[in-house]
């Protein structure tokens, strides 16, 4: 019996193509304002970031035109990981040790800090932005995304039907090199969770 590869591989597709429709369904809930703010809420590095990805200076206009753009070469992800990463720094540090494989209860445990302080728009852009990045967490984010009271998204606006011609084709070393920048910059935001954590049992144990 032949394996089943071309099946796998489509099955791959359309989950790569879902988690992304996540993502944009999570920009296009975030109004223009909650964009801004997110942009001025950056620091230095993170904006010069943003600003050559949109090719100016950057905001919520630019980054909508830019993602429209740019849903299947990583533009789109890369505005996400940019804009949210304050935000998935708080919600590594909140998990701690189960950031890498949290429940579903544990996810709901740091939620209302994240909301209080970076607001619904950008925790939902955090989660998705997880989603599109295939974290192991994937199909719980998910599901809070489409049915916790808290966060989940509003349902996603029918769009008129156009004919396909061509699939589009995903740059591999693009989504591999999206990929390691989400790794570097999670296992560093670790890294400072854990040595907070030291530090302040070190400070109790005094």
């Amino acid at each position: 019996m032949p394996t089943p590869v071309a099946s796998c591989h489509v099955n791959q597709v359309k989950s790569r193509l879902q988690a992304l429709g996540l993502l944009d369904r999570a920009f296009a809930n975030a109004s223009d304002a909650e964009l801004d703010a997110a942009v001025e809420a950056l620091n230095d590095e993170h904006r010069e970031a943003l600003d050559e990805l949109v090719g100016g200076s950057a905001d919520a206009e630019s980054i909508r035109t830019s993602i429209a753009s740019g849903r299947l070469d990583g533009t789109m992800e890369s505005a996400a990981l940019v804009l949210t990463d304050a935000c998935l720094a708080e919600c590594i540090e909140g998990l701690g040790e189960h950031a890498d494989h949290p429940s579903s209860e544990q996810l709901r445990n740091v939620l209302p800090d994240l909301l209080e302080h970076h607001g619904q728009a950008i925790t939902q852009l955090m989660l998705a932005s997880t989603v599109a990045g295939e974290a192991p967490a994937s199909a719980i984010i998910r599901d809070l995304l489409k049915h916790d009271d808290d966060i989940k998204l509003p349902p996603a606006t029918p769009k008129p039907m156009s004919p396909i011609v061509q699939a589009p084709k995903v740059d591999p070393e693009e989504r591999a090199a999206i990929k390691a920048k989400r790794k570097e910059l999670k296992q560093r935001k670790q890294d400072e969770a854990r040595r907070r954590r030291e530090q302040a049992d070190a400070a109790r144990n005094r």
